[in-house]
């Protein structure tokens, strides 16, 4: 669920409900409709303006979709975490015209962003994905040796803040990252940027691209607010207050905010 997807729910309701009260005047009711189709024509129209995905993530997408979620994670998990076409390209573009070589992925799901990013990496190029579902981890395994570029792929299973100081301690042998993104447990997205800022992780120029960073418009409404509303609130606060950064959120999807290190 997104900012847009809501807008358009709601209005789709308060139409319904004018309709069959059957006293607004039809000009209001016009109006209403026009909003209504704006907000519920935006998500189609721009999946069908975007190039389309690779055989490999349609058929991991469609694999997520296929799988009862709710059964298996005890609903810890859904398929709406699924990054998506649309985020997906942006990704892929954004890595591609980076000139990445090394990519760091916090919070991978079942591997559709790890998958995409991997396809805009020259030869040589690797993407480093953590996931702490050990389970969920294998799934995305699966989807990547379906792929070309599969092996691209280098998967860390266990809690992203230790894999991150492993990483950091490493660096010297390994190599920095070139472009991170996070999308994982909202909680720890001020911890996570932070071990990155303050650590050897990034490499110069490197961009860090964050995920839900809209959470379903809580964070500027102050209606409904989760506990993961309150988490990326306090952390688009955070960022925005941070000296050491530049940053722009962008409305696509749920919030995709670009930050990079500029002191």
């Amino acid at each position: 669920m997104t900012p847009t997807t809501i807008l358009a729910a709601e209005l789709t309701d308060v139409c319904a409900e004018l309709e069959a009260w059957g006293g607004a005047p039809s000009a209001l009711l016009d109006r209403l409709r026009r909003a209504r189709d704006l907000a519920e024509g935006l998500d189609p129209y721009l999946d069908r303006c975007t190039s389309g995905e690779s055989p490999a993530l349609a058929r991991l997408a469609q694999r997520t979709r296929d799988t009862d979620w709710v059964r298996r994670s005890s609903g810890s998990l859904e398929q709406e975490m699924l990054s998506g076409h649309v985020e997906g390209r942006v990704l892929n573009f954004l890595v591609r015209m980076s000139g990445a070589r090394r990519v760091l992925e916090v919070g991978m799901f079942t591997g559709y962003s790890a998958l995409a990013m991997a396809e805009a990496l020259p030869e040589g190029g690797t993407v480093v994905a953590c996931e702490v579902d050990a389970d969920v981890a294998a799934f995305a395994r699966t989807c990547f040796d379906d792929s070309p570029v599969g092996d691209r792929i280098t998967v860390e299973v266990g809690p992203a803040m230790a894999t991150l100081h492993r990483l950091a301690e490493s660096v010297a042998a390994e190599g920095s990252f070139d472009f991170v993104f996070i999308d994982a447990d909202k909680a720890g997205y001020l911890g996570y940027l932070d071990l990155l800022l303050d650590s050897a992780l990034l490499s110069p120029g490197a961009v860090i691209a964050v995920d839900n960073t809209l959470m379903q418009g809580q964070p500027y409404t102050g209606l409904g607010v989760t506990t993961n509303g309150a988490a990326i609130a306090t952390f688009n606060e955070a960022v925005a207050a941070d000296a050491r950064v530049e940053q722009v959120l962008v409305p696509l999807r749920d919030g995709l905010t670009l930050v990079r290190r500029v002191t």
